[in-house]
């Protein structure tokens, strides 16, 4: 039985400025599960936006578990919360600006598996 615990994963500022645990990633992992995504536990802290940025060829998917922001995908913007999932196409820039009066608290699956030489920072 293979259990992964963000009480005992570190958590780092990631190039995107959010706060993210890489709690589930393929390469990482000490067996031969056969999976092509990663999953990461994130924070944006209140007040606080990750950068633009872009996964050239994976789509990204945020699962709000709780706080609210503004998820901006590309040319569109919308608010989004607690119990809520964002799909983020390949190759679209996004960010996330923290709107709530809490931590905006997430869950982000990459598929396929995030590796840095996808990611793009846009300044």
């Amino acid at each position: 039985m293979l259990i992964y615990d963000t009480a005992t994963s570190p958590y780092k500022r990631v190039m995107d400025n959010s706060l993210l645990c890489e709690l589930l990633h393929p390469e990482k992992i000490q067996t031969d599960i056969k999976i092509r995504y990663s999953l990461a536990h994130a924070f944006v802290l209140k007040g606080e936006s990750t950068l633009p940025h872009l996964l050239q060829n994976s789509v990204e998917i945020y699962y709000i578990i709780q706080g609210r922001g503004l998820m901006h995908i590309d040319e569109q913007a919308e608010i989004v919360g607690a119990g809520q999932a964002v799909v983020i196409p390949a190759g679209s820039v996004q960010y996330i600006s923290n709107t709530g009066e809490d931590d905006l608290e997430f869950l982000a699956i990459v598929d396929p598996m995030w590796n840095a030489t996808d990611e793009i920072c846009i300044r």
